[in-house]
Parts: structure tokens; C-alpha cells; sequence
């Protein structure tokens, strides 16, 4: 698995609204190669839809945005081939009905890639699985592990720019110190690493933080609008990502025929 260079990220005053409200708004932002960036905000607040915005796969109200150099959303295409998004829920979600090693082999087949054991191997030792049984269900994982699975199978993608969502989410403080010591690792191989959380007290330094900023409305008039308005938003993200899977309820059929075949048992 290659691992490119990173990319520089430029947002200025960016906003996204809908008819429920300002999803974020005012984001300044500026990300280099090799670094590690955190979003900051609560569940709700804005920083899923921050993420899509980022690869490309949501287009902002205002504000300017440059990945790479391409401005988006006039280069969203560009930016979407250099970017990959981590386990976001309700975008991407992992399909519980596959083994480890098939979700693995899901992500390259629908890249047209072949599937091969060192390309899994790389991808899960990069995200801090290389223990994990390849053959455990995804249903059975922890969240942690759930979480490390989500950053493998974007690491597949081969991107420069990375995203990970809910960085914190149910895990405990010894497992988010342990998820941010990864992320910094990959960004310390050269990759671009944006990624959202509420609290960044386990964060290693140095970790940049942008907070997201609220807008005019009081915190209780605005939060129920600003919800609706990120699942709306993460709604037809979601949408549009099954589009471009096409056949994935088919091929997961297909790939479920894999338990019984050649490879070797307990090996990624």
C-alpha cells in the first residue's frame, strides 16, 4: 500500500446552511502535510458535515475552500480522488453481516482494485489492527475496533487527505489517547489528518484545534435546528455514497462465498 504526501488545507469563513438553520459556520481553518488537526464540537454541532465538506462530497452555503489547490466545489471531483473519510455513522457505516477480512476486500472491489493479503495486512497494521482476527465479524467488534477498522479501509483509498469522525465517541480515556497516538502516527508518515471530536484533552501535542463556531442563536434555540439539519445533510451523503456503491448488497453476497476459500486461516 503506497502512502502518498499529504495536502495543504485552506477554509476561510466557510458556512453551511439549510432550511433547518446553519449546520456550521464561520470555519477558519489551514492544515499542512503531515500534520494533525482536530475539529472541535459537540455531537450535532456541525462536524460531520464539516468533514464531507472537506472531501469534497458536500458543498458549502459560503466561504472559500482550497484542498491541494483545487477550490472546491468547482474541483469536488479532484478533491474527492485524494481524499477518504474514516467510519462516519449514518455515511458509511460498516456492514455487520461481513467478516473483517471481507469488509477489507468490499472497499478494494468496489475500486476496482484486487483484492490481496498484503494490502490488507499494510492497511490494518497502519490502523493499529494487526492482531485482529481477519475472520471476526464485524458485528463482534468493539468500538474501538470498529473505529480502527473505519481508518483501514480509508487507508485502502490511499489518500492524502484523511478524515476521521468521532474520535472520542464511547471509548474510554485510555482508548482515545490510543486512537489519537495512531492518527499522529499517520500524519507523521506525511499524510494530511483532520479529525472531529468533542473533547481533545487525550489529544497528543502537537495537535492544531479548531473549534466550530456557533451562530447568532442562543445555544437552546439553535442546537434542535442544527441537528436536524446535519442529519439532513449526512442524509443525502449517505444517499449519494449507496449510489456510487451500486451493487454493494450483491457483492457482499459474493464476497460471503470467500469464508470457504483458499486463504490461509487467521491471517489478515
Amino acid at each position: 500500500m503506497r502512502r502518498a504526501t499529504g495536502v495543504r488545507v485552506d477554509a476561510e469563513r466557510l458556512t453551511l446552511r439549510t432550511g433547518e438553520g446553519q449546520v456550521y459556520t464561520g470555519v477558519d481553518l489551514s492544515a499542512r502535510p503531515g500534520t494533525l488537526t482536530a475539529l472541535r464540537a459537540d455531537a450535532g454541532e456541525g462536524r460531520t458535515a464539516l468533514l464531507l465538506t472537506l472531501a469534497g462530497r458536500m458543498r458549502p452555503t459560503s466561504g472559500s475552500l482550497t484542498v491541494d489547490g483545487h477550490a472546491l466545489p468547482a474541483k469536488a471531483r479532484q478533491v474527492r480522488r485524494i481524499s477518504a473519510l474514516g467510519l462516519s455513522e449514518g455515511v458509511n457505516d460498516l456492514d455487520e453481516r461481513l467478516r473483517v477480512r471481507e469488509q477489507l476486500n468490499e472497499r478494494l472491489l468496489l475500486r476496482l482494485r484486487t483484492a490481496t493479503r498484503p494490502l490488507r495486512a499494510s492497511a490494518l497494521l497502519a490502523a493499529g489492527l494487526d492482531g485482529i482476527d481477519p475472520r471476526r465479524l464485524v458485528r463482534d467488534l468493539s468500538t474501538a475496533e470498529r473505529r480502527r477498522l473505519g481508518i483501514a479501509l480509508a487507508l485502502l483509498d490511499e489518500p492524502r487527505l484523511l478524515l476521521v469522525d468521532d474520535v472520542d465517541a464511547g471509548l474510554d480515556p485510555e482508548h482515545q489517547a490510543a486512537l489519537w497516538g495512531t492518527l499522529a502516527d499517520l500524519a507523521d508518515s506525511g499524510l494530511t489528518v483532520i479529525a472531529a471530536c468533542a473533547d481533545t484533552s487525550h489529544a497528543p501535542d502537537p495537535t492544531a484545534t479548531v473549534p466550530l463556531h456557533r451562530d447568532a442563536e442562543t445555544a437552546e434555540e439553535s442546537r434542535p435546528r442544527r441537528r436536524r439539519g446535519a442529519r439532513r445533510a449526512k442524509g443525502r451523503a449517505a444517499a449519494k455514497g449507496t449510489r456510487a456503491a451500486g451493487g454493494r448488497a450483491r457483492l457482499s453476497e459474493l464476497l460471503r462465498t470467500d469464508r470457504s476459500g483458499g486463504e490461509g486461516k487467521g491471517k489478515p
